[in-house]
């Protein structure tokens, strides 16, 4: 019998004063690739944000070098939050420097976030969930407008952002809809709450609790029908199922037809790239574009991505353009008559990309 080898897919950060993040990128990087971990991790002047996944060998030498490492000991939530994967769920690993460990626009010391935090454990979000009066609170999901779609909290408000930047646009929205109300904010993982716990503070909402460890440590102790629909997750998985056949419901709708979907997929043109939830035979359909405008941009820059459903290679059509076998032109043309082929007659349903606006208001059940 072939022996199996468990993965864990970690994700954790801690803000931290690092006085030297450049030597640090350099540091783990070498650790990392030496052990053969792969996944995302950026190092700043605010602290680590990660994300790997780990085979039992090297999550042990992960969490000794953690351990023993002057800013990175004492992370919370690791094994909380730490997920059961099949395989490494990352492609190669990237180490970078990042100013911002999470991009708000502002960089905050580590004693600011200490300073903003007020926790509600997952026990205490679910016993408000369950007992208390929803019109006595109001819960922000934190997250970005497509990540709400795909799931969230019962009775959970979107944010109403398409990025995290977008945030500080929005507080008088939130301070108008809170009121007098007990308000609780919540993220994937945690860390976007942090950095927002502080901005709420200086603007003046003061008090605004969070979920503690996010929506990723909640869905591991509990599988309780409170989390709807499906994950967001910062890996090869992207969409992630939460829950059983018992508790399990999909709250997506598919960005082309309507219909309810759980998946989640990127348009095809490189200079896009929007989130797109879809039905795969929609999206396959389609040839992988949220509009006309996309195919036909696609068409004259060849930044389009190569998937498995399509059969011509974009990045080698590329390459000979560079090597100067086939003129540009003549690549465009050849895309252009395998596409329109493609489609079979079928119309991309939509001119222009289609960004779907939430507001605090807007509830997806």
């Amino acid at each position: 019998m072939k022996p199996t080898t468990s993965f864990k897919l970690l994700s954790f950060y801690k803000f931290v004063d690092i006085e030297n993040p450049q030597q640090q990128v350099k540091y783990l990087k070498q650790f990392l690739g030496d052990i053969g971990i792969v996944g995302r991790i950026y190092i700043g002047e605010e602290g680590i944000n990660a994300t790997c996944s780990v085979n039992k060998g090297q999550y042990i030498a992960l969490m000794n070098f953690l351990e023993k490492h002057p800013y990175f000991n004492d992370i919370p939530y690791i094994d909380d939050k730490a997920q059961e994967v099949s395989e490494h769920q990352f492609k190669k690993l990237i180490v970078r420097y990042r100013k911002e460990i999470v991009a708000l626009g502002k960089v905050y010391k580590a004693s600011q976030i200490q300073n903003a935090r007020v926790k509600v454990s997952v026990d205490e979000f679910k016993e408000l969930l369950e007992k208390k009066d929803p019109n006595s609170y109001l819960i922000l999901d934190m997250r970005n407008n497509y990540e709400y779609k795909l799931g969230h909290f019962k009775n959970a408000r979107p944010a109403g952002t398409m990025t995290f930047k977008e945030t500080e646009q929005l507080l008088d929205e939130y301070r108008k809809r809170s009121g007098d109300k007990e308000v609780i904010m919540y993220c994937t993982g945690g860390i976007r709450c942090e950095k927002l716990a502080v901005l709420l503070e200086e603007s003046g909402l003061e008090n605004v609790k969070q979920l503690d460890g996010g929506v990723v440590n909640y869905v591991n102790k509990h599988n309780d029908g409170n989390w709807l629909g499906n994950l967001y997750t910062f890996d090869e998985r992207v969409s992630t199922k939460v829950g059983d056949e018992n508790t399990h419901k999909v709250i997506a709708t598919c960005y082309y037809s309507g219909e309810k979907t759980e998946y989640m997929h990127n348009c095809r043109h490189g200079m896009c790239n929007r989130q797109i939830i879809s039905k795969p035979r929609y999206y396959r359909r389609y040839m992988g574009f949220c509009s006309k405008q996309c195919m036909e941009n696609a068409i004259q820059d060849l930044n389009i991505k190569d998937v498995t459903f399509d059969n011509l290679n974009y990045k080698d059509l590329r390459i000979q353009i560079k090597l100067g076998k086939k003129t540009k032109e003549e690549v465009q043309e050849t895309v252009r008559i395998h596409l329109h082929r493609s489609l079979s007659g079928q119309e991309i349903p939509f001119d222009e990309p289609i960004d779907e606006y939430l507001t605090v208001d807007d509830y997806i059940e």
